[in-house]
């Protein structure tokens, strides 16, 4: 069986050939799924600074597998090992109020209070007007006399929340 894999995916060779490359990324591609379905649906969903890390980081691990630069199987493993502590730290964030959940998953940032814009804010997160001004249109929002609330996300979106009419 192991003479099986050094064939077919070239992992005990220096140099991996075409087709050897084009098998990898067939099993990276299915091994990536099954590891994904093991963490869970948010990992690639939310796009906060905590998934795009293990996106970036998960994807170059991949890659090194299809590439024949890191050894195959072990490669794998470092793949899955990521996944489930993703899934732990997801977990701990979760559990436990405070510090940590912060700064693992991020914490929101009051922009406008009371229809009032906090330039302080603004200026801290390396925010203009424009893109205040943004997110006033895609909330549907003419005026910043409408505006009760606007927060900036832990995923880096603005939401605005309308005064009451």
């Amino acid at each position: 069986m192991e003479n099986f894999f050094e064939i077919i995916l070239g992992t005990g060779e220096d140099r991996v050939t075409w087709w050897q490359m084009s098998i990898r990324a067939v099993v990276v591609f299915i091994a990536a799924l099954v590891i994904m379905r093991i963490g869970s649906k948010r990992i690639f969903g939310k796009h906060t600074a905590f998934d795009i890390v293990l996106g970036i980081i998960y994807g170059s691990i991949l890659s090194r597998a299809i590439t024949g630069n890191s050894p195959f199987f072990p490669t794998l493993c470092a793949a899955l090992v990521l996944v489930l502590l993703h899934r732990f730290l997801a977990f701990l964030a979760f559990s436990t109020s405070g510090p940590l959940g912060n700064f693992i998953k991020g914490r929101p940032v009051m922009l406008v209070k009371h229809g009032e814009v906090l330039e302080d804010k603004l200026k801290e997160n390396n925010l203009t007007e424009n893109d205040l001004e943004e997110a006033m249109r895609q909330g549907g929002v003419t005026s910043r006399d409408e505006i009760e609330y606007a927060c900036l996300e832990r995923s880096g979106d603005i939401t605005i929340i309308k005064k009451d009419s």
